[in-house]
């Protein structure tokens, strides 16, 4: 029985960008692997919504799955078989990755479906930290809490930080929070690591997206210091993501600065495969963020036995107690002698790093379900909660035909 509906906009969007997955893309992957079976696709065409019949959703999904699979053509015959708009009913409604929540149709569409929403909330960082975001970001990213907040039957949360920040973002605006869900988000399903050390030298790997935030700065200015002063000697530095937004400065560094060349990689297009090599081999993943919402690369590194030296954030003590060596991101002398002190082939704070990760429990995708399913049950069991429908918009003629010609 097919009771829910997932907006996939954002995934089909994203592989017919070939962007390679982010933090948030895994999510919306795992969600997809747990709930297909119950579910209808839903995607967005411009102003116009449809929902794909099961045989054509569960065929996309499918697609979704497969990392290297071209979706263009299944993607054309799905949508040819498609029905305009969302299909009234009392389902649950899930949207995975905060995409399109900004905007004032979205709410509209939702309620006078009778569906039941349930988002998951990444973070509040454009709403706490607009400084780090697009101009403009933190005002979209309000309207989609806006969104969430008031519409939303069930919220998952990752973290027990973001939850905080949400229930203060909610107190500030005088509401309530729906009821919702800490789960914690699982490591990447990466391949054993099979090979050889890439790199001949000591190396530490950054993972993530380059974006101001991450202070990817503080490492490469850090880096042209060490090889001024240990010239060959120094270690090397692997920085794996693709670029972001207000990242300028960083990429100068990594095309222009003849200092940090063959010091210093930047590897913005790096499978699975890859990855799990690279992270196997590095003396510590290093992740100086001034902000997080999770820090997916954290569990990542410490499921896989790989030390991490990382910004001391609440959120990162969440997920990983103790077991990281921690400093502030903006003490540059500190980080520059934990790299020193890890570089080392026997360094005494990585081998106690190493014996205190021996605790570490990664958490599961299966226990992450077990809590959202538990959540959906409640949901589907309360009595549905009547809401004043506003008067549906009329319907744009021109806009529809567009957006066949687009199927």
């Amino acid at each position: 029985m097919k009771d829910m509906l997932i907006d996939a906009t954002r995934m089909v969007r994203g592989r017919l960008k070939g962007r390679l997955p982010t933090g948030v893309d895994r999510v919306d992957i795992e969600y997809v692997r747990h709930f297909r079976a119950r579910a209808l696709a839903v995607l967005r065409l411009g102003p116009v919504w449809v929902t794909l019949p099961p045989e054509r959703s569960d065929r996309l999904f499918g697609r979704l799955l497969e990392p290297e699979a071209d979706l263009r053509m299944v993607l054309t015959r799905c949508c040819a078989a498609a029905r305009l708009g969302l299909p009234r009913g009392d389902g649950i409604f899930l949207n995975s990755g905060h995409n399109g929540l900004e905007r004032p149709d979205y709410s509209a569409k939702l309620r006078r479906s009778g569906t039941r929403p349930l988002f998951f909330v990444h973070d509040l960082i454009p709403d706490t930290h607009p400084e780090y975001c697009r101009p403009g970001d933190a005002e979209k990213h309000r309207r989609r809490l806006v969104a969430m907040l008031s519409l939303a039957r069930g919220l998952a949360i990752n973290s027990e930080h973001t939850r905080q920040a949400l229930v203060e973002h909610a107190r500030r605006r005088g509401c309530g929070v729906p009821a919702c869900v800490v789960a914690p988000l699982a490591p990447a399903r990466l391949p054993p690591p099979i090979g050889d050390p890439p790199l001949a030298h000591p190396y530490f790997v950054v993972l993530g997206t380059i974006e101001s935030r991450k202070n990817h700065l503080l490492l490469l200015n850090m880096w042209r210091s060490l090889v001024n002063e240990f010239g060959a000697g120094a270690p090397r530095l692997v920085i794996i993501g693709q670029p972001g937004w207000e990242c300028e400065q960083a990429l100068d560094m990594l095309e222009r600065c003849e200092v940090l060349r063959g010091y210093v990689l930047n590897l913005s297009r790096c499978g699975d495969t890859q990855l799990a090599l690279w992270l196997h081999h590095a003396r510590a993943l290093l992740i100086p963020s001034f902000v997080e919402g999770y820090g997916l690369p954290v569990v990542e590194a410490l499921a896989a036995g790989v030390p991490v030296i990382a910004s001391r954030l609440p959120v990162f003590r969440d997920i990983a107690g103790d077991i990281p060596e921690y400093l502030d991101p903006t003490d540059g002398l500190g980080w520059r002698e934990a790299i020193l002190d890890y570089t080392t082939p026997y360094s005494p704070s990585r081998r106690m790093q190493l014996r205190r990760l021996e605790t570490f429990r990664a958490p599961t995708w299966e226990e992450h379900f077990l809590r959202l399913d538990d959540l959906i049950a409640r949901i589907m069991a309360e009595s549905r909660r009547t809401q004043p429908l506003r008067s549906p918009p009329r319907r744009d003629l021109e806009g529809i035909v567009a957006a066949r010609r687009r199927i």
